[in-house]
């Protein structure tokens, strides 16, 4: 036997298609072209990243353990952990804004989120119209939140408004300070930004429902199951991905608001009550008082809120899922 037939046989030697073609080389690597192009397309945002946002986050770090009016240099004094102290016990407004805060993230996930997943369940149904209803609830969502806050200035204003001009032809003339009256300025507020987020929750949801495999939706009607129950068993749990992006961006929506409280509540310097660590973040590092300390210490509180009720929420779901 010959040794080329020997070697075709052996179990170590390498398997030719039967077609009797030759096999091809592996792909080369790249060429230059190729890594300057990945490294234009990848290293580009990574650098935009780094400068724009980590050095900053990390220099507001740093100068919240120090005292600068945000002038000279030479001005930047060490203090430790002064600022934080002072944030936690002497100073007045913190904690209204924690208040403020919190009570945003709970108006925004009882009131607009429902609402926004409730319009993308009844949209996602064969009626007429859809296409109108979609674009009608989302326009305010393409609108910045500055334009939004403009046009409910508008709504709000106690003299020609909308609103209470609609309150005096339904009955006695109405004055109402929206937004001067300490008492009901947050909540006019809530519902201009509640107008925008259910426009965002209903696009959001909408999109995963209609990836949702209508089979199963006729397999439940099939076993008698009606609309809420189809929603709630059904529905709602297979779309669990959705879900967790909806939470996020709710607590990130309700954490981060700014806007629109800048421009109803007249710039820096927030009215009694609309009070919101953003405000306050705003009000020391660039506005009259110049406490660039104070605000760094404020910005870090704030991301370690965030950083800590996102983390947990995440945590926690997949944990579930896991198990």
């Amino acid at each position: 036997m010959s040794l080329a037939s020997r070697a075709s046989r052996s179990p170590l030697a390498p398997k030719t298609p039967a077609t009797g073609r030759t096999r091809t080389a592996p792909a080369s690597r790249l060429g230059r072209g190729d890594r300057l192009f990945l490294a234009a397309v990848i290293g580009l945002p990574l650098a935009a990243l780094l400068v724009l946002v980590w050095l900053p986050a990390l220099a507001s770090v740093a100068l919240s353990f120090t005292t600068w009016d945000g002038l000279d240099l030479s001005g930047i004094h060490w203090t430790g952990l002064d600022n934080y102290t002072q944030i936690l016990t002497n100073y007045p407004p913190f904690w209204p804004a924690v208040r403020h805060n919190v009570l945003w993230l709970l108006f925004t996930a009882l009131l607009p989120t429902p609402f926004g997943v409730f319009l993308a369940y009844q949209l996602d149904q064969k009626i007429r119209f859809t296409r109108f209803y979609q674009t009608a609830v989302f326009l305010p969502m393409v609108l910045s939140l500055a334009v939004v806050g403009f046009i409910w200035e508008i709504i709000y204003n106690p003299d020609t408004g909308l609103l209470n001009s609609l309150l005096s032809a339904a009955g006695p003339a109405h004055h109402i300070d929206w937004l001067g009256d300490p008492s009901l300025n947050l909540w006019a507020v809530l519902v201009a930004s509640g107008w925008r987020h259910t426009g965002y929750i209903m696009i959001l949801y909408l999109a995963g429902l209609k990836s949702f495999d209508p089979a199963l939706k006729e397999a439940a009607a099939l076993d008698g199951a009606n609309g809420r129950q189809t929603f709630f068993r059904i529905v709602l749990p297979a779309l669990k991905p959705v879900n967790v992006i909806i939470v996020v961006v709710t607590a990130m929506e309700s954490l981060r608001a700014f806007d629109i409280v800048y421009v109803l509540g007249g710039g820096t310097g927030s009215k009694p009550g609309m009070e919101l660590l953003s405000l306050l973040i705003t009000d020391n590092i660039i506005g009259e008082s110049g406490h660039i300390g104070y605000g760094s210490a404020l910005a870090v509180v704030l991301l370690l809120v965030s950083l800590a009720a996102i983390g947990a929420f995440l945590v926690q779901t997949f944990r579930k899922e896991d198990t």
